[in-house]
C-alpha cells in the first residue's frame, strides 16, 4: 500500500505541537465532524501526517506519523466516534504559515483553504511534500 497523506488541526491551547513533541505519541481524540471522522477512518499505519496549529499560530508546524489506526474515542459520550495514534517524528525548522500556504500557487488547491474548519483532512503528495520543503 503506498503512503497517504493528512493535515490535522489543533488549537495549542487544547494539544499543542509542544505537548506531541514531549510525549511523543497521542490519542488523537475529540473530533466530533463526520467528514473528518471519515478521515480518521481512513489513515493507515505509517501514514505520515502534518500538525497544523489554528488559532494562534496558523501555521504547519511539525511532521506526525499514525502509529495505530482507527479505535473507538474514549472521550466520546457516543459510539461511532474514532481516535487515531500519532507519534512525532520532527518539528519543522521553519513554521509554514497559513500565508505561506495561500501565496503558494501549487497549494492553491488545498484542503486546509478550502474547508478550514475541518479538523483532519488527506493532502495529495504533491500538496504534502511542498509543504515538507517549505518547513525544511
Amino acid at each position: 500500500m503506498t503512503t497517504q497523506y493528512w493535515l490535522v488541526k489543533s488549537e495549542p491551547a487544547a494539544y499543542a505541537w509542544a505537548d506531541l513533541l514531549r510525549e511523543r505519541h497521542t490519542a488523537w481524540t475529540g473530533v466530533r465532524n463526520y467528514q473528518a471522522r471519515l478521515h480518521l477512518k481512513a489513515m493507515r499505519r505509517g501514514d505520515r501526517v502534518l500538525f497544523y496549529e489554528s488559532v494562534t499560530t496558523k501555521a504547519v508546524v511539525g511532521l506526525a506519523a499514525v502509529a495505530r489506526t482507527a479505535f473507538p474515542d474514549v472521550t466520546a459520550g457516543e459510539p461511532g466516534w474514532v481516535a487515531v495514534e500519532l507519534t512525532c517524528l520532527r518539528a519543522f525548522p521553519h513554521a509554514v504559515t497559513l500565508a505561506q500556504i495561500k501565496a503558494t500557487p501549487a497549494l492553491a488547491d488545498v484542503a486546509l483553504l478550502r474547508q478550514s474548519r475541518l479538523s483532519v483532512m488527506p493532502l495529495r503528495a504533491a500538496e504534502y511534500a511542498r509543504i515538507v520543503k517549505l518547513g525544511g
